[in-house]
């Protein structure tokens, strides 16, 4: 099996690529490494089966011959985090849409049928008060005046793009909507709040919270989901499918840093910033965040290895 991963030295990519070679198969990763690192794949720089190329997915010039070499394609290259987001807004469009788009056309052209891999977002769901988010929900933004709700119309923009490549050029695309990813290789450099709690709450610094605390998150470790998106990969009713990706339990924002706190015997304070202080600009945040999971165990048959808990107590060991 060849397996292509886009932003795959990335943090969840690093996981994609990590897990297919275990199952033996040849992964080759294209990646421009603005975010992504060559730590993150230094587990595969000895194995046989591994190739990483440093190169943008816009202008590589090996794109055609990857894709036709490829089985099954992992498309997880693209801006990430709130900070990225509201930096460099420009950017994070171009290459968000426009990576996706370059992606499918160079297999259109090519005429092969790798199965895709397309990553999307929980946050196409918007700021909903459904308890539980299902994959036939209406999705929607607040305003597109404000900057960080780009990546939420990019995401959006790059499944339509997908459905198209799928209904008109008969391309087998999977879109998996992923919810709140935690695990190894997290940096907290760009707004993501596992691992700055961690370092904050090891070295013993104040735990800030952004708001009040109150909004909720599903956080999935991110080796369950380099496993059950293999599996999905595996199953054919899963073409043409949006499925999401995360875990049902939920915490709000305040509990995970007190909680923690106290799986990490720390003796930091909690400490809160308002948004603006913290991005920069008023900013609306999405309260609650929780899959609906149905249509993921149906069609992978897998249930989570790792708990909240498990998952933090292993975040911390790697700290210390």
């Amino acid at each position: 099996m060849n397996v292509l991963v886009t932003g795959g030295a990335g943090f969840i990519g690093s996981h994609i690529v990590e897990y297919n070679l275990s199952k033996g198969y040849t992964v080759h990763v294209i990646d421009n490494l603005s975010s992504g690192k060559r730590e993150n794949v230094s587990f595969a720089q000895n194995n046989p089966n591994f190739k990483l190329f440093e190169s943008d997915i816009l202008t590589w010039d090996g794109l055609n011959e990857a894709v036709q070499w490829a089985d099954v394609i992992y498309h997880m290259a693209a801006v990430v985090g709130v900070k990225q987001v509201l930096s460099d807004p420009v950017r994070m469009l171009e290459n968000n849409i426009g990576g996706c788009s370059h992606l499918l056309k160079t297999i259109a052209n090519t005429k092969s049928q790798p199965i895709v891999m397309l990553a999307s977002s929980s946050i196409v769901y918007g700021d909903t008060e459904n308890p539980s988010l299902h994959e036939n929900d209406l999705l929607s933004v607040k305003s597109t005046a404000q900057g960080h709700w780009g990546y939420a119309v990019s995401k959006m923009a790059n499944e339509s793009t997908g459905f198209a490549y799928y209904h008109d050029k008969k391309i087998p695309i999977i879109i998996m909507r992923l919810f709140n990813m935690v695990g190894p290789r997290q940096s907290g450099r760009y707004g993501m709040v596992m691992p700055r709690f961690i370092e904050q709450a090891c070295t013993n610094t104040p735990i800030t919270v952004f708001g009040d605390g109150s909004q909720t998150r599903s956080f999935c470790d991110v080796r369950d989901m380099a496993k059950m998106s293999h599996a999905l990969s595996k199953n054919s009713q899963s073409i043409g499918q949006i499925v999401n990706i995360g875990n049902t339990k939920h915490i709000s924002i305040l509990d995970l840093a007190n909680f923690i706190k106290k799986c990490a015997h720390s003796h930091s304070s909690i400490s809160h910033l308002s948004y603006e202080e913290a991005y920069g600009e008023a900013f609306i945040d999405i309260m609650n965040r929780e899959p609906n999971l149905d249509k993921l165990y149906r069609l992978t048959q897998l249930k989570h290895e790792w708990s909240l808990q498990s998952s933090i107590d292993d975040l911390i060991s790697r700290f210390k």
